[in-house]
């Protein structure tokens, strides 16, 4: 894909309507430096001097705000809350992205999910992470809610041109009711591409977007260790395309990927990335790049390669999740 084209595609995202229904959360990293510790007179032990916070939208929050970064028309986001601070901060930081908060559902009593990440660091500048807090939930919604979900998406799946699926956590906002209902929309034109790190196999009639560790499991309903070549990993999603009766963008890390149905196979070669990276979020950059791309007219390939540049992007946006504009895909594209 040439220069011109991709820039044609960026600008057509300006006139698309854009859905995103998921698992928001917010990612929190505390900074502690060592050298300022004193230990404790209650308790055995050196605490953690946090002397800065980041914060950002994560999971499909982070889906959203790399929707958001490539400036469409409209951004229709559908998720759960808690009431609590997380929830909170999360509301605060999709405003900045310009994401509404409107279909945002408030469940009492529940976590707002998030990863927070202590970081530390001593006397030299060597930094690194603690083992990591995650809020989430360990018990399915409640009918009412869930009802109130699936209501929100009847109502955005008429005015939208592509509908973004990042299906994260076990017990979140996508439950099984959601994701038939989902299936069901998509089955009557409604263009959906899936990301779900459990139950991806669980939607008919969209375009699946599983790495190559997700489509062999649900390919082959193996939950066990995953080695295999390349064209194991092909044969995977074209089995799965074909269970699903869907199209699967397989995406492969280093080794690029590739847009499987039951007629074909597209590849999409990698793009040489040079320097540190940091591949946190790299698949929420994929997912909402391509199916940007495919509002605006792109072809399945055309949307892979620009969603594989986007993806370039915000691996080198070291420890932060990260967004890529469409001048920063125009400029990976050019080197």
């Amino acid at each position: 894909m040439n220069s011109q084209r991709l820039k044609q595609l960026l600008a057509a995202v300006g006139n698309c309507k854009i859905g995103i229904i998921g698992d928001f959360c917010v990612d929190i990293y505390w900074h502690a430096d060592m050298a300022r510790s004193e230990l404790s007179r209650e308790t055995p032990h050196y605490p953690l001097p946090v002397v800065s916070e980041r914060c950002y939208p994560g999971a499909a929050g982070n889906t959203a705000a790399n929707i958001a970064a490539l400036r469409p028309m409209s951004i229709s986001a559908i998720s759960i809350i808690g009431d609590d601070w997380r929830g909170m901060l999360l509301e605060k930081e999709l405003k900045k992205h310009g994401i509404s908060a409107d279909n945002l559902l408030l469940c009492p009593g529940r976590f707002t999910n998030a990863y927070c990440k202590p970081m530390r660091k001593g006397i030299s500048a060597l930094e690194y992470e603690d083992p990591r807090l995650d809020f989430a939930n360990y018990e399915p919604i409640d009918e009412k809610t869930e009802n109130e979900i699936i209501a929100r998406l009847d109502a955005i799946a008429g005015d939208i041109d592509v509908l973004c699926v990042s299906d994260q956590f076990e017990f979140g906002a996508v439950t099984p009711r959601v994701a038939d209902r989902i299936s069901d929309l998509a089955a009557k034109g409604l263009c959906v591409v899936v990301d779900s790190r459990y139950k991806i196999g669980a939607y008919k009639n969209v375009i699946l977007k599983p790495n190559e560790v997700e489509c062999w499991r649900a390919a082959y309903e193996d939950d066990g260790f995953i080695s295999a070549s390349h064209e194991q990993f092909i044969q995977a999603a074209k089995l799965l395309s074909k269970k699903n009766n869907s199209d699967v963008m397989l995406t492969l890390g280093e080794r690029g990927s590739a847009f499987v149905n039951a007629d074909s196979v597209t590849l999409v070669s990698p793009k040489l990335i040079d320097g540190e990276v940091d591949i946190c979020g790299a698949g929420d950059t994929f997912l909402s790049a391509f199916s940007c791309l495919l509002a605006a007219g792109a072809g399945h390939e055309e949307a892979a390669q620009g969603a594989s540049l986007a993806s370039a992007v915000t691996v080198h946006k070291i420890g932060v999740t990260g967004t890529a504009s469409p001048e920063e895909i125009l400029e990976m594209l050019e080197k």
